[in-house]
């Protein structure tokens, strides 16, 4: 037999207990006891078998008419409750219980019972009825959910250890790449030149003594100002060769091997740079592994244990709406914000999901939203919810692009992210030139960032490892800008990254920022050149961005000081309206015509 069963044995065996409590000649904790059980809905014809016979061998023949037609009022209300919506709260079977008690009370002669009690005596055992059934229900509900703690095999902090270990690992083995004779080696110096050419021709020279071993020969000063010159130059010196040939018979020669080891050194270190920056790639992203290694490990704590008494509530108040709680976890960002996971399952059916949020919210006290993309309804088979604290704001955009006269498509690409509750990314790339091959540059960024974040990097690894796998891509002259802005709608704070992008501008009332950057694009230099700022933004603020082609061509001395202008003349709460307008004005400028491809990103805050 198992627990469960157990439970409802002893549940029941209660009840038959409960029909012996006589209170002033009536008995209020049968129709409590009942209604408070029967809303568990699992063992119900046990339980009413056992409280018939519980009532049939202790109560008066008058008490046992009464409350056996309270107990199937009772039921009767119940179960028009759950064929209706489900489920049955346990106000609406407390109040059926007492109500129903109250007015057999009243008028019991209609049944022909004898000594009837005072109005306000029924009353008040109606009223005490409703006020048990109430707590009676709540004890029996934990009574049914109560289970041993479970112990896992490996608890979370040594599954954080774990990670901690082998980020500890990850980046032990970049520091190994990063010392490597870290950054580049100079070009080989005159002197190790020079070795390499005299041990060749001079050794084999009957004048070596005469060149090398005379302290008044300028062999030496000669020879080194020319290797000096040939690395500075590229080329051989003329003047010099003709210096040396008075000393030298064999000049030309030498003149021939030097430029040979000249070349020869200067690919080898074209190669061993080459190697050096391959190094510091592999170095950086391992470095990242490590950092979301730990990243992991401290980002959510299990609370389930110290707020068992609201994953308590939470089930009562799911099984009111007929949605029954296998399990439920309960999680702490590290910005204090809880997460919930629970796998839930109806009876028969289906329940819509609005339901369970209504439980979930009520039962935790605090203003909680599904994940994007869960499921709309409970059916019977179970399934896994995840809900978030609801955020503080929302974000709406817009977008408005032009594509350069004469080009097939636009060399800028953007993305709208939310790859979680209360985080909305926006990023603009723009590949250089225009036309397809700058569409596809620019369209490779983005896509590595929308990967990346949606695997749970934050922006500035996600960026690093992009670069990284850029710089690797190694195509000449094919360069992206990233402008990239990170909004925290729980607390209104943007964060910017931008990386040889245009400005972003920042509209407060009737007032507008100004952000610009010197940054070089990705892809470029192994060491990413990333401007960061962060800015507070609340209800009714505007946050824009634009693509170089929106400002290079305004032909004034200061465009952005012009873009700023603009978009503090436009009177509107639309973002869509505002980009648009923006780009209507900027073609005033260039006579109608789109030089370069233009696009402008407007988003707007506003408090839900």
């Amino acid at each position: 037999m198992n627990k469960k069963k157990l439970k409802q044995i002893v549940i029941s065996f209660i009840g038959i207990a409960a029909c012996r409590l006589n209170f002033a000649g009536c008995y209020p904790f049968v129709p409590a006891y009942f209604a408070a059980a029967y809303l568990e809905e699992e063992g119900r014809l046990l339980l009413g078998v056992c409280m018939f016979l519980g009532m049939a061998f202790q109560l008066p023949v008058t008490m046992l008419a009464k409350y056996m037609m309270v107990l199937l009022v009772i039921m009767l209300v119940v179960r028009l409750s759950e064929l209706v919506s489900k489920g049955c709260y346990t106000w609406v079977a407390a109040l059926t219980a007492g109500a129903s008690t109250a007015i057999l009370s009243v008028f019991g002669e209609l049944l022909d019972m004898k000594d009837q009690k005072d109005p306000l005596f029924a009353a008040m055992e109606g009223v005490f009825i409703f006020a048990a059934t109430m707590v009676l229900s709540r004890l029996i509900h934990s009574f049914m959910e109560l289970r041993p703690q479970k112990k896992n095999a490996v608890s979370q902090a040594g599954q954080d250890e774990r990670l901690l270990n082998y980020a500890k690992s990850f980046q032990s083995l970049s520091d190994v790449f990063g010392s490597m004779e870290n950054g580049h080696r100079q070009m080989a110096t005159e002197e190790l030149m020079k070795q390499e050419i005299t041990g060749k021709l001079c050794a084999s020279c009957e004048q070596c003594s005469l060149c090398w071993e005379q302290s008044d020969s300028p062999m030496y000063q000669y020879l080194m100002d020319f290797l000096t010159s040939m690395k500075e130059a590229g080329h051989a010196d003329r003047d010099l060769e003709l210096k040396m040939e008075k000393y030298c018979s064999r000049t030309h020669e030498l003149v021939i091997e030097a430029v040979r080891v000249f070349e020869q050194i200067r690919l080898n270190e074209a190669w061993y740079n080459r190697l050096v920056e391959n190094r510091e790639v592999i170095a950086e992203q391992l470095d990242a592994m490590a950092y979301i290694m730990q990243d992991c490990a401290r980002k959510e704590q299990d609370i389930s244990d110290r707020m068992q008494s609201y994953l308590k509530e939470l089930k009562f108040k799911a099984k009111e709406r007929g949605i029954y709680v296998q399990d439920c976890t309960l999680l702490e960002k590290e910005d204090g914000r809880w997460k919930l996971r629970v796998k839930a399952s109806v009876r028969n059916g289906c329940i819509a999901t609005r339901e369970l949020t209504r439980a979930v919210t009520t039962a935790l006290q605090r203003k909680m939203i599904p994940q994007k993309d869960e499921k709309t309804l409970i059916g019977k088979s179970g399934n896994i919810f995840v809900y978030d604290e609801e955020p503080k704001y929302q974000g709406i955009y817009g977008v408005a692009r032009l594509v350069k006269d004469g080009a097939a498509v636009s060399g800028d690409n953007f993305s709208f992210l939310e790859p979680k509750s209360g985080r909305l990314i926006l990023c603009l790339s723009d590949g250089m030139g225009s036309g397809a091959a700058a569409c596809k540059e620019s369209e490779t960024v983005i896509e590595l960032i929308e990967k990346f974040v949606e695997a749970g990097f934050d922006i500035d690894t996600a960026v690093r490892v992009m670069n990284s796998a850029m710089v690797m891509k190694g195509k000449e002259d094919m360069f992206s800008t990233v402008d990239i802005s990170e909004i925290n709608l729980y607390s209104g704070n943007c964060q910017i990254y931008k990386i040889g992008a245009s400005a972003t501008f920042i509209k407060k009332g009737g007032t507008v920022e100004c952000l610009q950057s010197t940054s070089l694009p990705v892809g470029v230099v192994k060491q990413l050149d990333m401007e960061t700022s962060k800015k507070a933004l609340s209800d009714g603020d505007f946050l824009v961005m634009v693509s170089d082609g929106v400002l290079e061509y305004l032909h004034v001395p200061n465009p952005e000081q012009t873009v700023q202008e603009m978009i503090e003349s436009i009177d509107t709460n639309n973002a869509t309206v505002l980009a648009k307008r923006i780009l209507e004005r900027v073609l005033l400028f260039t006579g109608g015509r789109v030089p370069d491809d233009m696009t402008v990103l407007a988003t707007a805050i506003w408090e839900k």
